[in-house]
């Protein structure tokens, strides 16, 4: 048996490769060779070799392979079954052929079935429309994605679908937009965010390659838009430092000269009653300077200088800072703990700093309704594995996908006298300690951020 799954597997390969009439030929040989063995063990080594040419390919790719491959084993299959038996009368032969047919038909089920079980769990959404644009057949995953029941879909056409009385509106615009793209634009790729906030990528396998089919695969890619998004985030932040590097400096050293000539001539513009003009332009000076801080601390903060903190005291030294401000803007702040000894190893200074600028953005986001309702902020600490997990939750007023998906890039802010630089030195900071931040949100429901650190060894 070893000796034919050798033999068979490399055959097989060079047919789908190349579909010559030599390799079908080799179909033929091995066919005749086969004595003694169960044609289900036959279709066990079919199906281990297709295993092994499929497992880097994608769908529609690995659809065309099964397609082709039943040419080979058919052609496998005939020459078995017809062996050259002299002893067997016509009689004999034609029971054989009929017994053949039957077993043939089974033995095709049987593996169509494996193949459409292959599709149905495919972790990519899969769906076939025939050139009338009927549903011929829809996986699991793709019925999930439509969060309709599978069965209600197939023999549907896009009509049919588009006013399914379970299918939600959101769904509807995006299978329009697909139309639009897929079927009147012939586009083979289209990329777009979900309500849900998810990445999917469809494409589209026209029928001039399917026999008049189309085969659309839905594939969510969330995971590698994050990687892509951090390692855009990571080369924004490297820019920002260059250019931090090339003129702080420069801009900081005129700015102190301005101060000091201003604060020197602070007396003569009192008495010419414009003592006013003295204090806006060093206020102003001042704030210049603030940005500047905040630029250069975006761009490269400093190593954390790491000390073993208990997290539950540090968050109640923020608290206390933050208690006044936060009741002048009618909300209240709630520690919650679940592990009152949980330490880190942490520069204190730097992760009071996060905790801050988070604390005041979720301060902003309450006052903005207006005392439209009462306002909450939940810090609350756990264990996660090997990290200490810090959720800063509020019921403000929340934020949108776009918001969102834009949060820690340098300079996005919604604030009118925002910098746009808070969240984004935060992310860098927690980063350079090993750790990580995630936020979720929805409009009107309020933000939770989730910060995990390293727990102290």
């Amino acid at each position: 048996m070893q000796a034919i799954r050798k033999r068979y597997f490399p055959a097989l390969a060079e047919y789908i490769r190349s579909g010559s009439e030599a390799s079908l030929f080799e179909a033929t040989e091995i066919g005749k060779l086969l004595h003694g063995i169960h044609p289900e063990d036959i279709i066990a080594i079919h199906e281990e070799s297709m295993q092994m040419l499929v497992a880097n390919v994608e769908s529609e790719e690995a659809l065309n392979l099964y397609s082709r491959s039943f040419i080979f084993l058919i052609e496998l299959m005939v020459a078995f079954r017809f062996r050259l038996q002299p002893e067997q009368t016509p009689e004999q032969r034609f029971s054989e052929m009929r017994d053949m047919l039957l077993s043939s038909h089974r033995s095709f089920r049987m593996v169509k079935n494996k193949y459409e079980n292959v599709l149905q769990h495919m972790d990519s959404g899969i769906a076939i429309l025939d050139s009338d644009g009927i549903v011929s057949f829809i996986n699991v995953q793709m019925a999930k994605l439509l969060d309709i029941p599978r069965k209600t879909l197939i023999g549907c056409n896009l009509t049919d679908i588009l006013w399914h009385n379970q299918l939600s509106r959101s769904k509807k615009r995006i299978i329009l937009r697909l139309y639009k793209e897929m079927f009147l634009r012939r586009s083979r790729y289209l990329e777009f965010q979900d309500v849900n906030g998810r990445f999917l990528l469809v494409t589209v396998t026209y029928g001039d390659q399917l026999d008049g089919d189309y085969l659309f695969s839905v594939k969510d890619v969330t995971e590698y838009k994050q990687i892509e998004q951090s390692a855009y985030q990571n080369d924004k932040l490297a820019m920002l430092g260059k250019i931090a590097a090339a003129i702080a400096h420069e801009i900081r050293n005129p700015l102190t000269s301005i101060r000091g000539f201003i604060q020197l001539l602070k007396p003569h513009l009192t008495q010419l009653g414009k003592e006013e003009y003295s204090r806006i332009i060093l206020t102003e000076i001042d704030r210049a300077n603030d940005i500047i801080y905040e630029f250069l601390n975006s761009s490269k903060p400093s190593a954390p200088m790491k000390q073993k903190v208990l997290i539950n005291s540090l968050l109640k030294e923020v608290i206390l800072l933050s208690d006044s401000e936060a009741l002048m803007k009618g909300c209240q702040i709630h520690l919650e703990t679940y592990d009152e000894d949980l330490s880190t190893s942490i520069d204190v200074k730097q992760i009071k700093q996060v905790i801050l600028n988070i604390v005041r953005n979720a301060m902003d986001a309450i006052d903005e309704l207006g005392g439209e309702r009462s306002g909450r902020i939940d810090i609350i600490t756990r264990r996660d594995g090997k990290d200490a997990e810090i959720t800063i939750r509020d019921n403000g007023k929340g934020m949108d996908v776009v918001t969102k998906s834009k949060l820690f890039d340098p300079f996005f802010t919604t604030k009118a006298a925002g910098t746009g630089l808070g969240l984004s030195v935060s992310y860098r900071i927690v980063r350079n300690h090993g750790g990580k931040i995630r936020v979720s949100s929805s409009s009107g429901e309020g933000t939770e951020f989730n910060i995990y650190l390293p727990l102290a060894e």
